[in-house]
């Protein structure tokens, strides 16, 4: 299902301005993928990405090209381990927000 302008701009004004709504959107991409629930996750995490730093700062944070990010992170995308992992490190360094991962 897209999402609506007003919604994606109500989004990114919230993430501008809310620091633990940034953090929850990271943590929420970051469990679902490891939940596997990946469709949902990705989906996630590319909203987390346009609300934050956008595609062009993380390309170029990352080398790799902002349409092949738009693509890993699309509806019907698939990305590597390790193109995924880059994008998360950069998201942590650029956001300054540093996630752990803790046994349960």
């Amino acid at each position: 299902m897209a999402l609506t302008r007003d919604f994606r701009e109500t989004v990114k004004a919230r993430a501008g301005t809310d620091s633990e709504f940034r953090r929850g959107l990271l943590t929420e991409a970051l469990e679902l993928l490891m939940s596997g629930e990946v469709d949902t996750g990705r989906a996630v995490l590319r909203t987390y990405i346009n609300a934050t730093v956008g595609f062009e700062v993380l390309a170029a944070e990352t080398g790799i090209p902002s349409k092949s990010l738009m693509r890993m992170f699309s509806d019907k995308g698939n990305p590597r381990a390790d193109n995924l992992f880059k994008v998360i490190s950069a998201l942590q360094e650029l956001t300054e927000i540093h996630l752990q991962v803790k046994a349960a």
